[in-house]
């Protein structure tokens, strides 16, 4: 069997996944092209920077300190049932298993379901708006299959919504809460989009980037629809 290709690591952090002290492994490939993002050194298939058996050793080494690793992109399901072989044999280390995805793989999903503990699903625009963001015409429907996916397994999950202004109006943002909130969905973050690589035909201004937030009555609404927002600014 081939090997997980691992592209980065962070050995700290306390937001990636609610709750935990945790590391995460940006895993190589994504199937997605995102106008915004923040990892395009990620996006292709190919050799990984860090050696996966010493990886492993060192997740050893912090057995008592972290609580959780956090499978990242990317998108970490990209790489199949060489993923999910991995993350069983961190978590018999005794680790949560927790996984950031954009939601393009359900099957992939529903096999590493009985490993991973929780996830960070993306919802980056309404259906119509996705296949101008995303690159992908099926991108919509295979994150909305993700979900249904992962609301079966009665685990912990987030779903977060990036607001680029490009491509997330406020009327945009409601619709997508709607969304989620009559799916039943529990825990939502409305995450600031940060401009990482903006071409100059199309950069967004502070005041658009910073709308979602400062409308104190979209927060209000939107915070009453669900038992737990996170604003990400």
């Amino acid at each position: 069997m081939r090997e997980i290709q691992i592209g980065g690591l962070v050995p700290f952090t306390t937001i990636d996944y609610p709750g935990k002290l945790a590391c995460v492994l940006f895993l190589v490939g994504c199937p997605l092209r995102c106008v915004y993002c923040s990892n395009p050194h990620l996006l292709s298939t190919g050799e990984g920077e860090y050696d996966p058996a010493r990886v492993f050793e060192w997740l050893k080494s912090r057995v008592g300190r972290l609580e959780a690793v956090v499978f990242s992109g990317g998108e970490a399901l990209m790489q199949g049932d060489v993923v999910i072989e991995y993350m069983r044999r961190v978590r018999a280390l005794g680790f949560k298993i927790g996984l950031h995805t954009n939601g393009f793989y359900p099957d992939t999903l529903a096999r590493a379901a009985d490993t991973v503990d929780w996830i960070g699903l993306d919802f980056k625009a309404t259906r119509e708006k996705y296949p101008d963001l995303t690159g992908q015409h099926i991108a919509y429907d295979n994150m909305i299959r993700s979900l249904d996916v992962w609301q079966t397994t009665g685990k912990d999950f987030e779903v977060r919504i990036t607001c680029d202004p490009r491509f997330i109006s406020t009327d945009d943002l409601l619709e997508i809460v709607g969304i989620l909130s009559s799916r039943g969905v529990k825990n939502v973050a409305i995450q600031k989009y940060i401009p990482h690589f903006e071409d100059d035909d199309h950069k967004t201004t502070a005041p658009q980037r910073d709308v979602f937030f400062s409308d104190a009555q979209l927060r209000d609404k939107i915070n009453s629809m669900f038992p737990s927002v996170i604003w990400r600014e």
